[in-house]
C-alpha cells in the first residue's frame, strides 16, 4: 500500500496519536518518515479539518522532545556499541553518523537544534548526544528550541500549500535545504543574542 493511503487510514483510525508515535519513534533513533507524516497529518488539517494546525503542531513537539530525550538516555546508557547495534538492525549508514559526529564536533550543542533540518540526523541526534555525554539541561533547551522551530515550519508548509501536495512532495529536497538554511539564520541570531548577554554582564 502506498505510503499516503497508509498514512490516511491512520490518521482516519487514531487520529493525532499516528503523528506522535511515527515522531516520538523517530527522534529516539528509529527510521520511520516522520517529516512525511507530519507534511501529511498538516496536509489533512487542510483538506478535511478532521486535525487542526495547532493540535498538530502541539501534539509533534511533544513527541520530538519526548522521542529525542529516550534516544538520549539510550545513548548515555548504552555508548558507542550500543549505537553502533542500532545502526546495524535499522540500517542507517555510517556516513550519517560520521556525519552527526562532525556536526557535534563542530558546533557542539547546536548540532542538536540544527540535526532536524539534516536528512538522516533527526534519527541519530539524541542517541549521539547521549553517547558523546553531552549535558543534559543544554541537550533539553536546544533539543525542545529545534523540535519547536522544525515542526512549525513542516506543519505549516503542508498546511499551507495543501492545495499543492504532488509538488510539495516532488520539491521536498529543496524544500528541505530552504529549511536548513532557516535554521542556520535562527541559530545565528539567538547565538548572537547570546554573546551580547555575556559582553553585558563582563562589563
Amino acid at each position: 500500500m502506498p505510503l499516503p493511503e497508509l498514512l490516511r487510514k491512520y490518521f482516519a483510525e487514531y487520529g493525532y496519536w499516528t503523528v506522535a508515535v511515527v515522531l516520538l519513534l523517530e527522534n529516539a533513533g528509529i527510521p520511520v518518515p516522520g517529516e512525511t507524516t507530519l507534511l501529511f497529518a498538516a496536509f489533512l488539517a487542510f483538506s478535511e479539518h478532521k486535525l487542526t494546525l495547532w493540535g498538530i503542531i502541539i501534539v509533534s513537539v511533544i513527541a520530538c522532545t519526548v522521542g529525542d530525550n529516550l534516544g538520549y538516555w539510550i545513548g548515555y546508557r548504552g555508548g558507542r556499541p550500543l549505537l553502533d547495534r542500532q545502526r546495524q538492525i535499522f540500517r542507517i549508514s555510517e556516513q550519517h553518523l560520521k556525519r552527526g559526529e562532525q556536526f557535534f564536533l563542530r558546533y557542539g550543542s547546536a548540532t542538536v537544534f540544527f540535526a532536524r533540518f539534516v536528512f538522516g540526523m533527526r534519527i541519530i541526534a539524541g542517541p549521539l548526544a547521549g553517547v558523546l555525554k553531552m549535558p543534559w539541561k543544554k541537550f533539553v533547551l536546544f533539543n525542545f528550541l529545534g523540535a519547536v522551530l522544525w515542526v512549525s515550519v513542516v506543519a505549516s508548509l503542508g498546511y499551507f500549500f495543501g492545495s499543492r501536495w504532488d509538488w510539495l512532495m516532488a520539491e521536498l529536497e529543496d524544500v528541505q535545504f530552504v529549511m536548513a538554511g532557516i535554521a542556520v539564520l535562527v541559530l545565528l541570531v539567538f547565538w548572537r543574542r547570546e554573546r551580547k548577554k555575556v559582553a553585558a554582564r563582563a562589563k
